[in-house]
């Protein structure tokens, strides 16, 4: 019998960078409440560097994490910092998990953590819990219900979504803004606000947590509305369902109803391909499992300036003609990239066997001693290197000189970046060349966290062979 969601689980994490690869979690916060948002427990911890990954100067400047604080000792280590939050919000499972932006950048980061730690990534959608952002939720407010929240106005003169700004201008004092533990804290003010002054979009946004639930959605709603948001512009379309993603059955393909579909028609399949690409996309991919904000058709009389009579018979015209939908679902499949040389963007390169993921738990429990054997058991080569590399961070004389040896050179590569044309994260020369840059605009708030970096960019990062062996 599947167990109830009993309230929810707040979570923010502040990071090395913006990579949600090959960046990594600093700092974890979580609060966990009741169903009517009081907090009933929370928890916060921090780790230090690991060894392979150079922070960004400017993500310690946003959190005023000085470097000193990221690579003390008595810190635990990343694999050590995982365990805790994966044991934390296991225990506090099943809930819905959200926060602000975690559907677009926290769940990706935690995911990358559990699955580098040798954790399930899926923690906060599988045994029973689902998740909402309420980013999304307030973004879709601005539209629904403008008078719901208050929503300030950056220097550019355009609406801005940051929480820095967002929750100041609803009355939380946020002084202490890109601290996790204070951006939770401003998270559930806002969230307590959109759910008074607009419960109905709060009760449909946890009605649509549930995969089950958007899936019957859109089964049974021949014309819907779907809110989004591009660049923190809200935006609305009016759209049915043509069928299923065939990469990703969880994915369901619609049709923006606005848009002359009899001339799409009338196109060659290259035309055909080249408008669907061209954005607004004609076609919207809608994830089921990832709380998309839903509402029917029949609270409409019109959209767009147009009827929704209208629309719901360009919705059944639609429906029956099978052969433009296949055409749309086969033009508009997403193009297969070659797989990844790096471990990290291997994490959906398929599911873990049974055999593998007991393994994974045996790892857990054994000592450091018994870990390379039971590493070395592993069928999947994804779970062989995250092993290996844990060992080698906490105790590299367990593993072969050669093993050793070469996991040293990985790392020297990565962090000099030497051999790549361009790498997706931090290396030395790009971190001197940022910390340098903002030092020299002289921001005397930062100047104390950049010099620090420089420091140590110049005196302990050029040795990367050393600091690499020392894990």
């Amino acid at each position: 019998m599947r167990r109830r969601l009993v309230g929810f689980v707040f979570y923010d994490t502040e990071t090395t960078g913006t990579s949600t690869s090959f960046d990594q979690i600093l700092q974890f916060a979580a609060i966990r409440t009741d169903d009517n948002l009081n907090e009933i427990d929370r928890f916060e911890i921090r780790c230090r560097l690991m060894p392979h990954i150079v922070p960004s100067p400017g993500a310690l400047c946003v959190t005023r994490i000085g470097i000193d604080r990221i690579i003390d000792p008595a810190l635990p280590s990343h694999y050590e910092m995982v365990c805790e939050i994966r044991a934390k919000l296991a225990a506090w499972s099943p809930c819905i998990f959200t926060g602000w932006n975690t559907l677009g950048f926290d769940e990706h980061i935690l995911r990358q953590a559990l699955y580098q730690s040798l954790h399930s990534p899926y923690l906060t959608n599988t045994a029973g819990n689902s998740r909402i952002d309420i980013l999304k939720i307030a973004q879709a407010a601005s539209v629904l219900a403008p008078d719901a929240i208050t929503i300030p106005i950056n220097k550019k003169g355009k609406p801005t979504f940051r929480l820095d700004r967002l929750a100041p201008a609803n009355g939380f004092d946020h002084a202490n803004a890109h601290d996790a533990l204070a951006d939770v804290k401003a998270t559930i003010h806002v969230c307590r606000i959109l759910r008074d002054n607009a419960p109905d979009i709060w009760a449909n946004a946890l009605r649509l947590s549930q995969k089950s639930t958007v899936a019957a959605f859109l089964e049974n709603e021949p014309c819907f509305i779907l809110t989004e948001s591009f660049y923190n512009r809200p935006c609305q379309f009016a759209l049915t369902k043509i069928g299923v993603d065939a990469g990703n059955a969880g994915n369901v393909l619609a049709l923006n109803l606005a848009i002359d579909i009899d001339q799409l028609r009338a196109m060659t399949d290259e035309e055909l391909a080249s408008r669907l690409s061209r954005s607004p996309k004609p076609v919207r991919r809608i994830r089921t499992n990832a709380a998309p904000m839903l509402r029917p058709l029949s609270e409409y009389g019109y959209f767009d300036g147009i009827a929704a009579a209208d629309l719901l018979d360009r919705a059944y015209r639609i429906e029956a003609d099978d052969e433009f939908c296949a055409r749309l679902i086969r033009l508009s499949a997403k193009e297969e990239w070659p797989a990844s040389e790096f471990v990290e963007e291997q994490i959906y390169s398929g599911f873990v066997g049974r055999a593998d993921v007991n393994r994974m738990e045996a790892f857990h429990r054994a000592t450091w001693e018994e870990r390379p054997a039971i590493v070395d058991g592993f069928g999947d080569i994804r779970l062989v290197a995250l092993g290996r590399r844990l060992i080698h961070e906490h105790r590299p004389d367990l593993l072969p000189a050669n093993i050793r040896a070469g996991i040293a050179a990985k790392m020297t590569r990565r962090i000099t970046g030497d051999g790549y044309e361009a790498t997706a994260w931090t290396t030395i020369a790009a971190a001197h060349e940022e910390a340098a840059a903002r030092l020299g605009i002289g921001n005397p708030d930062e100047a104390n966290i950049l010099a620090g970096i420089l420091n140590y960019l110049n005196e302990r990062m050029p040795n990367a062979g050393p600091v690499a062996t020392v894990g």
